[in-house]
């Protein structure tokens, strides 16, 4: 009896004390949520959080009464519905969880911002038990679903949301429902239905940044389910932990499903407690029914409570074994955020959570295997690096390889802390450019930009007496300026003990030219060689990464044309002739290309589709096909889809996403070149490499011209210095001469030089040469490698098997320097600026807005700019003064245009002055 007196007095006491403290801060506290349910569900964590913290702020100004340590699932959540959303597949980080809570407390149904398909796969898992039905705006009957739904009370989920709602929708979104006879219905469309409050409406869109009108978003609750880094790396880690130590993370689950069973369980025994003590009438302790269940309930929440005690420590020991492999879930998850910002460069650049998950699981099983976990985590993160570098250069055009591969690095180094932000963003912007108050020391050979920048990146890190010392030792800047290999020189006095990015950042103030040599050194020195070759252009390595069920895209570029690989490969395969169709889209082209993929599928064979740029309007038939058609069960193994096409926006983001997407165009540089023209159709095949009667003069005729082709593409990277008119030579072009020189070598006694000459400059290559001039330049070029002194010369090495001369274009420099083409070793001096322009350009695509710590913020940025600009204006004129002096006559009519302009020039800079203001109130 005195246990359960006690019992009462304590849980009143608690509730008591609990109850005051909630309260005291409810107003504050529910104010926040409700302003971050309302306003923040389609910001980032990062924004989410600052605005909360501004508003707690507010709030204490204004003494509205709030808990310090404010966050939503506190005031909201409750940990019980937590836990089971976990469970179901919602991210553990807090940011989910926010989202979580946003999507129940919204009184507007939630459209969720998902392209990594997490909120998707949780819906799913999370209704279900409770029928949930799947559609689409692209399905035929989805209305007829909706409608059902609504009438019987199931939960629904929209996939696929584009960026316009279909009107048939607004009743449902805005839930327009009246009543008749006391029971509530809805029109949607021309049809009534009953409607039950138990209806609830999902929707999710695979857009990773939608642009959605007023008019939709006021009637949705819109959140951003994009994942973050701490979601995704707890989910890496499940996955490396699972695979290296199963029984571990079996495990750790179990006890995750046991707390969350146990805390359930807790939940009700205290809910049965309040609602036996609420309801008791009278004398309580004259109740034994309620006595009896209050004194078994604290029995059992005593043996509950000693349970969660042994599992709490049992799961700290579990993770402290899991956190061992943490670097391998830190490292990977710094690798899908730098692949998922490229898309920002280009649409096409899109790839999904799965996929990449895929390539995680691919090297964890076939890295090398170590008991050691510190060398086995090293195995793993080298061979996944290397796999993810290697997959995204294959869909990623030339211009863009290189910029991969520094974002790859430079991510990693951020991961390690070994960048400093400020060096980073100088090295992609050059600073901010304001007056310099120091004069050029040597204005005959230094440019006033570069002297510039030289005076700001003395304020950065380790470059302190920068600009002093160049102005005491300009002599001696004046040889790095001079040298031939900038990036290769060591800097003058102090400044040689500079390395990696602080280096690049003098290379940048002095010869900006040569800073992606001075990058591809970064990269090599921080990454290895790997990560600066990209792999060549491999077709059949591509099919083996396939499935019959994802696509296979080539993006095309001007000048690629990948059809005739595609059906030679398809002869080797033994899958030409009628087990291959092509069809070129275009206008009312899409219900043929259906046929032809819906005949395929269950025959096994191949299909082409050519041009889907061109066939936008087709696009979502398309997508519908490979989300509902082409699915496991239905389709042939042998069945492969390809794709062709030029990067488009229109292009569905969900193949994009799960196909296999491929570059076709032609390598940069000499050595890439030379190594694709011999790793390609038909100079790979040893049969046809080793085929022609007269080897010597063969092997020198193919080695010639793989080097002449490379120098005729590469010659368009120099502008007019190359070609007066860029023209678009490709892989016909030297297919079709190597397989003339085999024949006319076979067929004819001598050697016919004139006729193959004439083939392969005036024909083949000239065909496509439009300008005398650049035509006699082609042939120029030509004659350096067909010619009778080449061919009959002894000296001329010549190798019989082909891997020697791969490996010997291999040896060769990876920048070939302007003399292999003919052209000044000036030459490259506005090719390579404009190479380092593009590449600092794209760069810059892929980086927040936001600044890291130490460094200026937007708003800081913007008001120094806008500053230093107004600084600059002149005052306005005094029109009193200039009509007193100017007045108007009819004699001078010059006066009254005058007057007109001071006016003008006076509104003028009212108008900067009204921007400035703008721009200080703008947020960021």
């Amino acid at each position: 009896m005195h246990c359960v007196i006690c019992l009462k007095f304590n849980i009143n006491l608690i509730g008591t004390i609990f109850s005051f403290c909630r309260y005291t801060n409810l107003t504050g506290d529910i104010l926040l949520s409700s302003g971050t349910v309302s306003y923040l569900g389609a910001f980032t964590v990062d924004y989410r959080v600052e605005c909360q913290e501004q508003w707690h702020i507010l709030c204490q100004e204004k003494e509205i009464p709030c808990s310090e340590d404010f966050t939503l699932s506190n005031t909201l959540g409750n940990q019980v519905t937590i836990r089971a959303w976990q469970i179901a597949g919602l991210p553990v980080d807090s940011f989910s969880t926010a989202n979580g809570i946003i999507v129940f407390n919204s009184r507007r149904w939630p459209l969720m911002i998902d392209p990594q398909d997490q909120a998707n796969k949780w819906i799913k898992n999370m209704e279900k038990a409770n029928k949930l039905a799947v559609i689409k705006m692209s399905d035929g009957n989805y209305v007829r679903i909706l409608e059902n739904c609504i009438q019987f009370g199931t939960p629904v989920l929209l996939e696929n949301v584009g960026e316009e709602l279909d009107p048939v929708l607004e009743p449902v979104l805005l839930k327009q429902t009246f009543k008749q006879q006391g029971v509530e219905y809805m029109k949607i469309g021309e049809n009534i239905v009953e409607y039950s409050k138990d209806f609830l409406f999902y929707m999710t869109t695979g857009l990773r940044n939608p642009h959605y009108l007023p008019e939709v978003a006021v009637k949705v609750c819109l959140l951003n389910f994009m994942i973050t880094p701490q979601g995704l790396q707890d989910q890496l880690l499940g996955i490396v932990v699972a695979k290296e130590k199963p029984e571990l993370e079996e495990k750790k689950n179990q006890l995750i499903l046991e707390s969350a069973a146990n805390n359930k369980q807790l939940k009700e025994i205290e809910d049965k407690i309040l609602q036996v003590l609420s309801s008791s009438e009278g004398n309580f302790l004259e109740d034994e029914t309620g006595i009896e269940i209050l004194s078994s309930s604290k029995i059992l929440s005593e043996k509950i409570s000693e349970k969660q005690k042994i599992a709490s420590v049992t799961e700290k020991e579990i993770d402290d074994t899991r956190m061992g492999y943490r670097l391998v879930a830190e490292q990977s998850s710094i690798l899908f955020f730098c692949i998922s910002e490229l898309a920002n460069i280009e649409p096409m650049y899109q790839y999904s959570l799965t996929w990449f998950i895929s390539l995680y699981l691919y090297s964890i099983a076939n890295s090398v295997k170590s008991d050691d976990v510190e060398e086995r985590i090293n195995n793993i993160v080298e061979h996944f690096t290397l796999c993810i570098y290697n997959n995204v250069c294959r869909s990623l055009f030339e211009k863009d390889k290189l910029l991969f591969s520094l974002l790859l690095t430079v991510s990693i180094m951020q991961g390690k802390g070994q960048v400093d932000d400020q060096v980073w963003r100088f090295l992609l912007t050059g600073g901010i450019a304001l007056d310099n108050p120091h004069p050029n020391p040597a204005p005959e050979w230094l440019s006033d930009k570069s002297w510039s920048e030289i005076v700001r990146a003395t304020k950065l890190p380790n470059m302190e007496g920068f600009f002093e010392h160049v102005q005491d030792q300009i002599s001696k800047w004046k040889k790095l300026y001079d040298s031939g290999m900038p990036h290769k020189d060591q800097l003058p006095d102090p400044w040689s003990q500079l390395m990696g990015m602080d280096r690049m950042v003098v290379i940048r103030c002095f010869r900006p030219d040569k800073l992606v040599p001075a990058i591809q050194d970064f990269i090599v020195d921080n990454m290895g060689q790997a990560y600066i070759e990209p792999p060549t252009f491999d077709l059949a390595g591509s099919y083996k990464d396939s499935n019959c069920c994802s696509p296979l895209i080539f993006v095309l570029s001007p000048g690629s044309d990948p059809t005739a690989g595609l059906l030679k490969f398809a002869d080797d395969l033994e899958m030409g002739g009628s087990k291959t169709q092509t069809i070129s889209l275009g206008q009312g082209q899409g219900p043929i290309a259906a046929q032809m993929i819906h005949k395929a599928i269950k025959e096994g064979t191949w299909v082409v589709l050519q041009n889907c740029h061109l066939a936008s309007s087709w696009m979502p038939a398309l997508e519908r096909i490979c989300e509902e058609t082409i699915t496991p069960e239905n389709t042939h193994t042998n069945f492969r889809l390809w794709l062709t096409s030029y990067p488009s926006d229109k292009f569905p983001v969900s193949i994009l996403q799960n196909g296999l997407k491929m570059t076709n165009e032609p390598p940069k540089g000499i050595r890439a070149n030379l190594l694709r023209s011999y790793l390609s159709h038909p100079i790979s095949d040893p049969a046809f490499f080793g085929s022609s009667k007269k080897q010597v003069i063969w092997q020198k005729f193919l080695f010639g011209l793989t080097f002449f082709h490379a120098l005729v593409q590469e010659r368009r990277n120099f502008g007019p210095l190359g070609w007066n008119i860029p023209y678009e030579f490709n892989e016909s072009d030297l297919r079709i001469s190597i397989r003339q020189i085999q024949m006319f070598l076979d067929e004819y006694d001598e050697v016919p030089l004139e006729a193959l000459t004439y083939l392969t400059g005036e024909c083949n290559y000239g065909g496509r040469v439009t300008d005398d001039k650049d035509r006699r330049l082609l042939l120029s070029l030509l004659s350096i490698f067909y010619n009778w002194e080449l061919i009959e010369q002894e000296y001329f090495c010549i190798y019989s098997l082909f891997q020697t001369y791969v490996n010997y274009i291999r040896s060769l420099p990876i920048c070939a320097n302007p003399c292999v083409f003919g052209l000044h070793s000036n030459a490259d001096i506005t090719k390579d600026n404009q190479e380092t322009t593009q590449l600092l350009d794209g760069v810059l695509l892929t980086l927040p807005r936001q600044m890291g710590s130490g460094a200026k913020s937007p708003q800081e940025v913007v008001d120094e700019l806008a500053a230093d600009m107004l600084s600059k204006l002149p005052a306005d004129f005094d029109i009193k003064m200039v009509m007193d002096k100017y007045p108007v006559m009819y004699e001078e009519s010059m006066n009254t245009v005058l007057r007109q302009e001071i006016i003008r020039f006076n509104r003028y800079s009212q108008c900067n002055m009204i921007h400035y203001s703008v721009w200080k109130r703008a947020a960021f």
